[in-house]
């Protein structure tokens, strides 16, 4: 039982059993990038560390652009086991984009977005505004195959020249209205 004026669920001390350090506040970026770090020292591979930042969405998506020649530090083309230091450029060509920061702070551990933020300056041009795009022709469910007018009618919607139109080359096989020619009384081709 509870002694007086002390509750069961009351703190009576501050001081742990097991010498841990007191869990540090959720939502502190700096604190949650030093924990992701490379302890003692130790470098990190630049396929890791884009990874980590989320300038790339797998470790190995990383490792195949510096192996295709799409990553650049300080200028240099680098392997995936690069190290990577504070201050370095890396350049990443990605997705139709490239990608210019600065490291600012070195991590192992991938991160949530806005701590990966703290970690990099971002140099990188803008992107380039999205085209607007119509839809690809959406049919209702269980409409079938679009028909041949149908397939027209979309070419037209987008631009594209039907396949029949006067563009083509003609075929030497058909006949005047772009059909093969057959002999009406044996039903055979002439």
């Amino acid at each position: 039982m509870a002694s007086e004026g002390v509750h069961e669920s009351d703190d009576v001390s501050d001081e742990t059993d097991d010498h841990r350090p007191a869990p540090e506040p959720r939502g502190d970026a700096v604190t949650a990038a030093v924990a992701a770090g490379p302890s003692n020292g130790e470098s990190v591979r630049v396929d890791s560390w884009i990874w980590s930042v989320r300038l790339v969405k797998t470790r190995s998506m990383g490792a195949a652009a510096c192996k295709g020649g799409h990553v650049r530090v300080n200028g240099e083309r680098v392997k995936p086991a690069h190290s990577v230091r504070v201050g370095d450029e890396v350049r990443l060509r990605h997705e139709g984009r490239e990608r210019i920061v600065v490291v600012k702070r070195v991590i192992r551990k991938r991160v949530g977005p806005p701590v990966a933020a703290e970690c990099f300056v971002d140099n990188s041009p803008p992107p380039p505004p999205r085209e607007t795009v119509a839809p690809a022709g959406i049919r209702d469910r269980g409409t079938g195959r679009p028909t041949k007018r149908d397939r027209r009618e979309l070419e037209r919607l987008r631009d594209l020249p039907a396949a029949g139109s006067p563009d083509d080359a003609p075929d030497p096989h058909r006949g005047a209205r772009g059909t093969a020619r057959h002999d009406t009384r044996r039903g055979t081709r002439r």
